[in-house]
């Protein structure tokens, strides 16, 4: 059997087209009944017949490609994207060592074999939904994590990162995030583990620069009784109570570099021993590490270990601070608004447009953890203008630009929180008479004030049309 067309095409049912190349046959088969009633399926088990469909021209909307190795597979699935088909590798090893070269090839899914229907419908349908709505890149999508925590998007830049993270998680190599504090790099870490095979498993945070070093080393690896003063009974360490799931060492950056030692051991050779013992110890972990010092330097000094890194960076990410996706802030704002709202049992409060601006203007450098708890606080005080003028504080812009001293403060904070308003207003005014065509009564009953209102704050504003 070299190809197997088991359903009418795309053309005649309308339905998503899936070709599927697989040498072993019972396999195929077994993927012929699970997508078939679902897709417009067709099955190859010939890469050459496979390959001359694709160059003929009529590619499908989704292919779905067996891992065989880097040397085998690269070609074929640059072959296939180039027929602007979205590829899925189907793989029976969770140590596909390659991830940086197939996600910079284009390849947006990675499914592991035993595959349950379920699985490989959903893979396939994301596709397909990216296919149908080329436009949703700007989506917002929250994905809950579980423990309160949510992983949002909604930027280009996040969804190529959260696109990253689920084709690295059906790996095992190690993943290193970087990033400034606050920019979210635990719950990449923890959608990473949900994404992944070990999601049913304990995922475990160790803190590397909360403790001392013969502290963290006894956290991390266990001790056995008697192995040091007032060990009176053995432990297990956090290596052990995380087999077969994940464990996320934050600020790997500033573990002690004894330790480093000890963990380059664990990475290279999978095993590690309590203290007090020789028996070694099989860590079948997955390894997710963060920090938000700049490891380059942190090498060049000598306080870091190049190879541990080089072990630790299986795979990178580096998340953006919120400076640098300002289209972002109105998604997170509104996210941890109803955040506040249900932890705190209180009713969302209303952003208004002179709020959303100086949010937008501000740089944050706490990030999303500060946005959080700017919104937390606004919640709980209910104070919008003192909100408001507690971050146009902070912005450079509060400064006086007359070179003349403030005398008090309060003056010119004041005309710059006013001055914000109006900026924001203006804006909305300008938005609504632009959304109307400069329908000015419908604009103003858009904005919800008179229509004598709206004509003079035209003139005050100098609004014209363009």
């Amino acid at each position: 059997m070299s190809s197997l067309k088991s359903h009418e095409s795309k053309s005649e049912l309308g339905q998503p087209e899936v070709f599927v190349l697989e040498q072993n046959l019972p396999l195929l088969k077994y993927m012929n009944t699970i997508l078939g009633k679902r897709y417009a399926v067709r099955m190859f088990s010939d890469q050459a017949e496979f390959l001359a469909e694709i160059e003929r021209g009529s590619g499908p909307d989704v292919a779905l490609l067996p891992w065989i190795s880097k040397e085998q597979s690269m070609g074929l699935v640059s072959q296939v994207i180039a027929s602007k088909a979205a590829v899925i590798l189907s793989t029976s090893s969770s140590d596909v060592n390659d991830i940086g070269q197939i996600a910079a090839a284009g390849v947006r899914e990675i499914v592991r074999r035993p595959f349950s229907a379920l699985e490989l419908h959903e893979a396939i349908d994301r596709q397909i939904a990216e296919i149908d709505s080329p436009d949703t890149k700007n989506e917002v999508v929250v994905t809950p994590l579980g423990d309160n925590t949510s992983f949002v998007r909604s930027g280009k830049r996040m969804r190529d990162i959260e696109t990253q993270a689920r084709l690295v998680a059906r790996s095992d190599i190690p993943v290193l995030i970087l990033g400034e504090s606050g920019t979210g790099k635990e719950v990449l870490a923890k959608y990473t583990h949900a994404m992944s095979f070990r999601s049913d498993k304990i995922f475990l945070k160790v803190n590397c620069a909360a403790m001392p070093a013969d502290l963290l080393e006894s956290e991390l690896f266990g001790y056995e009784q008697g192995a040091f003063t007032g060990a009176l009974k053995t432990k297990p360490g956090k290596f052990e109570i995380a087999n077969g799931g994940t464990i996320f060492l934050d600020e790997i950056g500033e573990m002690p570099a004894i330790l480093q030692a000890k963990l380059l051991h664990v990475l290279q050779d999978g095993t590690f021993s309590r203290l007090g013992s020789r028996a070694p110890m099989k860590a079948d972990v997955r390894v997710v590490a963060a920090t938000n010092i700049d490891m380059k330097a942190a090498m060049a000094a000598k306080t870091f270990r190049e190879d541990l890194y080089y072990r630790l960076n299986g795979f990178s990410f580096t998340l953006p601070p919120l400076r640098e996706r300002p289209e972002e802030i109105a998604t997170f704002t509104n996210f941890f608004m109803q955040k506040g709202s249900d932890k705190y049992g209180r009713d969302p409060l209303p952003i208004s447009p002179a709020l959303m601006a100086a949010l937008t203007r501000y740089t944050w450098p706490g990030n999303l953890r500060e946005l959080e708890n700017v919104m937390n606080r606004y919640l709980i005080i209910g104070d919008e203008e003192s909100i408001l003028a507690d971050i146009v504080t902070r912005m450079p812009a509060a400064a006086p630009t007359n070179g003349a001293a403030d005398p008090g403060g309060d003056v010119g904070l004041k005309q710059l929180v006013k001055s914000l308003k109006g900026d924001a207003e203006a804006s909305a005014i300008a938005l609504a008479l632009e959304e109307t065509k400069w329908n000015r009564k419908a604009a103003a009953h858009k904005m919800q004030i008179s229509y004598k209102a709206l004509l003079y704050k035209i003139k005050q504003y100098d609004l014209a049309r363009r």
